[in-house]
């Protein structure tokens, strides 16, 4: 039998293969434009860096000093963020997608949720400094920066969580249903544990963008440090990295300024990278475990 070829197959093949090779090729181009961003950042910063320089506070005057306080102002800023906006964002989240009646209020609040993920991060940080600097007048506080932080990061992990348990398929809800499970019990043992991994991901975004921000702790946090290496008061100024950089690398008069600021920013971009496979780690290692 004779099979008279399709012309229109042959273009679909054709175009198909054109497609193939350049979603490829983009993917590829994005993946060396990372490298690129990465290796520039890292090897200016990396190769300088001694361990003191972790531990050692900042100099003023003098060259040669370290970045101790802002470091651990950074990640202890950061905890009282997550601390926050973890347990109200996944609440929020698990609430609209599976309790809000859907009607209008419950529309035009996942609109100012939206909304409210795309506000500029500087509006949090007056928003912060009308609170606390004025309102409860605590001045520029680490507690300050935390909670600050923590409205910044609550209407996306909203927003994702929400997302994360609506793509859970339905089979599975009336799957547990059918066991004569409850509502609670379905969310808990069933949807949760598959929309983990979305959720994961949107608290790696809001863990990495709460750390690596400036304004919002320039307002609510401040420019210095007390000067000690582990002060846990939440009512000290908290200067994290990200403001140390900015600061070091706009304002600073120490000869060796340049140097601080790449070795700032590739510590930065380490501990960003860090946090992410902190959190995706557990995830990689379950699946892994159940794969066997």
């Amino acid at each position: 039998m004779n099979f008279t070829r399709n012309p229109h197959t042959a273009r679909s093949r054709r175009n198909n293969k054109i497609a193939t090779y350049g979603f490829y090729a983009l993917g590829a181009l994005v993946m060396l434009l990372i490298f690129w961003l990465l290796f520039t950042i890292l090897s200016k910063g990396l190769p300088q860096l001694r361990p003191e320089f972790l531990v050692k506070l900042p100099e003023e005057i003098d060259p040669g000093g370290g970045i101790g306080p802002v470091l651990f102002n950074s990640f202890y800023i950061l905890f009282i963020s997550l601390l926050i906006s973890i347990p109200i964002g996944l609440g929020a989240g698990i609430y609209m997608a599976e309790y809000a009646p859907d009607n209008r209020f419950t529309g035009a609040l996942r609109i100012c949720v939206e909304s409210l993920s795309s506000v500029p991060s500087i509006v949090f940080g007056l928003l912060g400094l009308a609170i606390f600097a004025e309102y409860f007048d605590i001045g520029l506080t680490i507690i300050g920066g935390g909670v600050s932080l923590a409205l910044l990061n609550l209407p996306m992990l909203a927003r994702v969580t929400e997302e994360a348990v609506r793509a859970v398929p339905a089979d599975i809800r009336e799957a547990g249903y059918a066991l004569g499970m409850t509502k609670f019990h379905v969310i808990r043992k069933v949807v949760l544990p598959v929309a983990l991994p979305a959720i994961v991901t949107g608290i790696c975004l809001v863990a990495g963008r709460a750390f690596g921000e400036s304004a919002v702790i320039i307002l609510t946090a401040g420019l210095s440090t007390s000067g000690e290496m582990w002060d846990f008061n939440l009512f000290s100024p908290g200067e994290t990295l990200a403001v140390h950089l900015w600061y070091v690398q706009s304002e600073a008069i120490v000869e060796d300024a340049r140097q601080i600021a790449d070795k700032s920013a590739a510590v930065l971009v380490f501990v960003v990278l860090l946090i992410n496979f902190i959190f995706r780690f557990p995830l990689w290692l379950g699946n892994r475990k159940k794969g066997h």
